[in-house]
């Protein structure tokens, strides 16, 4: 079988309802899931990225798809989409792609699933598709990376085949990976809105927060977010900040952006669980808040928070600041220098207690320009 396209649901002459939609998506996620399980990888600590990490390749690349649809209209009708751009010169392809939205990951030809499939019964194809992610990764790093608190960049995607210990089995699983990609299209899923992609993420990661809590990594549920961000924000807000210091996988933030509009707010959010800094940039990518990808931080943010004025001698102040702290976490290893003179002036009421509950607190509330709230 040899695939030149992923076919468009208009093409095939229907469209599919939200429930269709939903229940496609789930499939897909769960087949993956499938696929660790068959090579030994299913509630392996390496499971979360592989799934979170193809599924957010496959989003891309069908975004890309569909933003190349409505940038062209040549394209626009276009039965065979992938071949037809495989006809285009080099300097056509590059201008094409200076049309498409800042919030569109740019991929090259050699990227596409289809040409993966393509090519998936070559020699060593574990390579193949492990280099094809990583230069994806390395083509959208200035916009599509999130950084930590020491400036280096957390890439979109890494070699994948490496979490198969055998060597011989590395390939097959790559092949298993795509087989289950080329099976589902994202193209109806582009026209939902966030109350989609929120139950969609939900679905996603609810086999990787079970523990949530135990490691400083916690999840607000969608439903309860919502609710907060419907009490905090009143009608009219534009131009403001959002912020969460122990963001997690960003439910609570993004209901807030939801709530006063994706395209009027930018958030910022820095947590210390590299885990759920990922989380939150495929949350952020999937609701359509990439402009905000920047302000994006892995660190701890009692030790070295990384946002900051423009004079750089002050931590920044925020519009609205909402956070779910990890309050029964122990930090006893670090309470003594939090009390030092390096920190004096920041925590000038004291660190008399051990528990993280009643700092954050303080800090949260000094800078706030507005509304703040602490689940």
């Amino acid at each position: 079988m040899y695939l030149t396209r992923i076919y468009y649901r208009e093409e095939l002459g229907f469209i599919m309802n939200t429930n269709e939609i939903m229940s496609n998506t789930k499939l897909m996620i769960d087949d993956l899931k499938t696929v660790c399980a068959n090579f030994g990888l299913g509630n392996a600590s390496s499971e979360y990225k592989i799934i979170t990490e193809v599924f957010l390749y496959k989003f891309l690349n069908d975004k890309f798809l569909y933003e190349i649809r409505k940038a062209s209209a040549t394209l626009k009708n276009s039965t065979n989409l992938e071949a037809d751009l495989n006809t285009l010169s080099d300097e056509e392809y590059d201008d094409l792609m200076d049309e498409l939205p800042a919030s569109t990951a740019l991929l090259k030809r050699e990227h596409f699933i289809s040409y993966l499939f393509n090519n998936k019964n070559t020699e060593k194809f574990n390579e193949l598709f492990d280099n094809t992610l990583i230069d994806i990764a390395n083509f959208n790093i200035n916009i599509f990376s999130v950084k930590t608190s020491s400036d280096d960049k957390i890439r979109l995607f890494g070699a994948l085949s490496q979490f198969i210990i055998e060597s011989n089995k590395k390939s097959d699983f790559c092949r298993a990976i795509i087989d289950k990609l080329v099976a589902f299209s994202f193209e109806e899923a582009f026209k939902q809105k966030y109350d989609f992609f929120a139950a969609v993420f939900e679905y996603l990661i609810k086999d990787y927060n079970k523990d949530f809590g135990k490691y400083a990594e916690y999840y607000t549920p969608h439903s309860i977010a919502s609710i907060i961000a419907r009490i905090m924000v009143p009608e009219g807000a534009q131009n403001v900040t959002v912020y969460d210091p122990a963001a997690g996988s960003g439910t609570l933030v993004l209901a807030l952006a939801h709530e006063i509009g994706e395209e009027n707010c930018t958030i910022f959010t820095q947590d210390i669980s590299q885990k759920s800094s990922e989380f939150l940039r495929l949350n952020l990518i999937l609701n359509n808040l990439v402009h905000s990808l920047g302000n994006v931080v892995h660190g701890d943010t009692l030790l070295a928070p990384q946002h900051l004025n423009r004079q750089k001698n002050d931590l920044m102040k925020f519009d609205y600041i909402v956070s779910n702290p990890p309050f029964n976490v122990d930090f006893s290893d670090n309470r003594d220098t939090l009390a030092g003179d390096n920190f004096k002036e920041r925590f000038w009421a004291g660190v008399q207690c051990r528990q993280l509950s009643k700092i954050v607190m303080k800090k949260l509330l000094q800078i706030s320009n507005s509304v703040c709230y602490i689940s």
